[in-house]
């Protein structure tokens, strides 16, 4: 169980296509818009430690309850399904202020746009290909990289504009709608057939 620097480039490049935080980073305004300053550090923290409880437990987690990776799946996909509604059609399903103070980022942020059906399969799957220590170190390296998209999502607000952002927003909530689509049909199928 070695330091693997080829591993842990791996493992980073995997779970950052699959956390898509520059993908979220039109969600994150609109939601920091709606609830106010994002807590950059709690929400990387929280992130991180749910991810690494997944990474090690997770299996038997859901097999505690009765529930397969699939159902979570289709679990998630309606979640992001929601989240890809308000962003296309500017309307609100999620009440952010119904929650306690400081933790109505935590759906949809935490869950499942980071931490979600798609990032617990990936953590899943990669113990099949990499050493725990090397997936540990990758998965830390990018929630660091969440951690500075959220610290610093006002200067890049700022640098994107108001046009550009309306933009990505459209174009991100027409993506989430086809993975949310996209999660449900393939999970659903597991759970039919």
């Amino acid at each position: 169980m070695a330091i693997d620097f080829k591993e842990i480039a791996g493992a980073f490049m995997v779970l950052f296509a699959i956390l898509d935080i520059a993908g979220s980073i039109p969600i994150i305004i609109d939601l920091q818009h709606k609830t106010g300053k994002i807590p950059a550090l709690k929400v990387s923290m929280i992130a991180w430690i749910l991810l690494a409880i997944i990474y090690f437990i997770g299996d038997g987690i859901l097999a505690l309850f009765g529930v397969s990776v699939e159902s979570f799946a289709v679990a998630g996909s309606i979640v992001i399904l929601a989240i890809g509604f308000e962003m296309i059609f500017d309307i609100t399903i999620f009440k952010y202020d119904n929650g306690p103070a400081n933790l109505t980022t935590f759906v949809p942020l935490v869950f499942p746009l980071i931490v979600g059906a798609g990032s617990f399969t990936t953590m899943l799957s990669l113990k099949a290909e990499y050493a725990a220590v090397n997936i540990m170190i990758a998965l830390a390296l990018n929630m660091v990289v969440v951690f500075i998209v959220l610290r610093y999502i006002n200067k890049i607000e700022k640098v994107l504009g108001p046009g550009l952002i309306y933009v990505f927003r459209k174009f991100f909530g027409i993506i989430l709608l086809a993975i949310a689509v996209k999660l449900f049909t393939t999970n659903l199928g597991y759970l039919i057939g």
